[in-house]
């Protein structure tokens, strides 16, 4: 196999279709945990019997831990100057993947005859341990990257091939299911919900070793400890990120884009089961709109170096709009014909979503080479760790607040699957709502604020390669 040399002069493998295959197996695996966070509303108002408000404020609570973890792990990540065997990132992957395995299930612990306080303990205790090793998996992750290779169309390929990891680690557990967790009457069992998490941890855990053993470094890091390096300082990293108009523009536009995927999942359950009445074929519906991901993928690449990675995901934003403007104006009735409705819009909303996905994480791979051209640190473990923690604040307290929306229109989770039409038909027009609101927030992150257009980004890069090539 072709050989080149790393920034250390190492002797390693030439960037191949293995590093990218690789690099989303990670991703495939971080989704086979994070797939069923979706199902965690209808399993604890419907399952669990917990009330709707309580379980909206328990999630914000717990929520609160995410603002200590991310930035907190991505720090110690940052601040780990110790030479590890192969690479720290790869090191606390390993870690991750273990405990994900343990952490998602305790968050479907089939308890519901236990005591209410029983109930909170078992939440906030499971969410919390799912989601610490949830991003002592997926932040290093991230950050890997930009360290696998320096080149821009090669980034575009690991950024499109993480999509497509993360489509197919969403698709698989979309598709299956609802013909497993649910009954005849489309209510949840529990204890199948339970299972699902132990064996999907077990399978996320297995692709995390196979892009452990395939990941190959070729950008050196802070593995060699100068003596005038600077000390970490987490408030200046913190400054930094917020200065840094690429990675607040790629945050927000995540925002948006998870605003619409986790936020609305809730209601799209509820929507297909007493709407269009057909629960299992919710997953089917949504396996169906990944299509366009996997589809546009082979393309990626060549389409970044034609047209710019800013560029695509500015189209693929105003894509979504269109589809979720129609989708909010359009007939769609609770019959075969409004299905067949919803998922042409679906599809050109995925489409939008997908283009941008496809980028999303080479353009946080060029913000953090931004943060090293503009402030000299390159700090890769906070950049990605503020990055996940507002990605993954939207996709907790998004939900809450949507379940609160959800409450105020009608839903009544003791009812099941069972919702009155007038709510199901609210439903159907706060899923339309909600997918409009997240598009039109991912436009503002990317054509707004995220300002490393394709001549900007040639700039950057020549200015690090001789920046870089004057320190050696």
């Amino acid at each position: 196999m072709p050989k080149q040399a790393n920034a250390a002069q190492a002797t390693v493998r030439r960037f191949s279709l293995l590093d990218s295959v690789s690099y989303a197996a990670g991703d495939f695996g971080c989704n086979m945990s994070f797939a069923l966070k979706s199902t965690l509303i209808i399993f604890w108002t419907q399952f669990m019997g917990m009330d709707s408000a309580l379980y909206a404020l328990l999630l914000v609570v717990v929520q609160i831990w995410d603002a200590v973890n991310d930035p907190l792990i991505g720090s110690l990540i940052d601040a780990d100057h110790h030479r590890h065997r192969r690479n720290k990132f790869l090191a606390y992957i390993s870690i991750g993947s273990i405990g994900l395995i343990v952490g998602g299930a305790l968050c479907f612990l089939p308890l519901p005859r236990a005591p209410l306080w029983a109930k909170i303990a078992v939440f906030i205790g499971g969410y919390v341990i799912w989601d610490a090793f949830y991003t002592v998996a997926n932040v290093p992750y991230g950050s890997l990257l930009s360290l696998i290779s320096s080149v821009d169309t090669d980034r575009a390929s690991l950024s499109a091939w993480r999509a497509v990891g993360s489509t197919l680690g969403n698709m698989v557990p979309i598709a299956v299911l609802p013909f497993l967790i649910y009954d005849k009457e489309e209510n949840l069992i529990g204890e199948r919900v339970f299972l699902a998490a132990l064996i999907m941890g077990g399978i996320g855990f297995l692709c995390f070793r196979f892009m452990i053993r395939n990941t190959v470094i070729r950008v050196e890091t802070d593995v060699r400890l100068h003596e005038e390096r600077p000390r970490f300082h987490i408030g200046r990293a913190f400054r930094n990120f917020v200065k840094n108009r690429p990675a607040v523009g790629a945050t927000v536009a995540a925002m948006g884009m998870f605003l619409g995927i986790n936020g609305a999942a809730s209601a799209v359950t509820v929507l297909f089961q007493s709407y269009f009445k057909n629960v299992e074929i919710s997953g089917l519906v949504q396996v169906f709109g990944m299509l366009p991901v996997v589809l546009f993928t082979p393309i990626a690449r060549r389409m970044v170096s034609k047209y710019g990675k800013k560029e695509l995901a500015v189209f693929g934003s105003l894509c979504s709009i269109a589809a979720s403007l129609l989708l909010l104006l359009l007939p769609i009735t609770p019959d075969a014909q409004g299905i067949a409705l919803y998922v042409v819009c679906q599809l050109i909303n995925s489409l939008g979503m997908g283009i941008y996905a496809t980028v999303s994480w080479a353009m946080m791979g060029d913000a953090v080479d931004y943060n090293e051209w503009k402030s000299g640190a390159r700090e890769e473990g906070v950049v990605y760790s503020l990055h996940s923690f507002f990605r993954k604040l939207a996709q907790g307290i998004g939900p809450s607040l949507i379940l609160i929306i959800m409450y105020r229109l009608g839903y009544v989770g003791a009812n099941k699957g069972n919702q009155s039409l007038s709510v199901a038909t609210n439903m159907r027009y706060l899923v339309a709502a909600l997918y409009l609101f997240s598009a039109v927030l991912q436009f503002v992150g990317l054509a707004l604020i995220y300002d490393l257009n394709r001549h900007k980004l040639r700039e950057m890069n020549e200015a690090l390669a001789k920046k870089r090539a004057a320190g050696n």
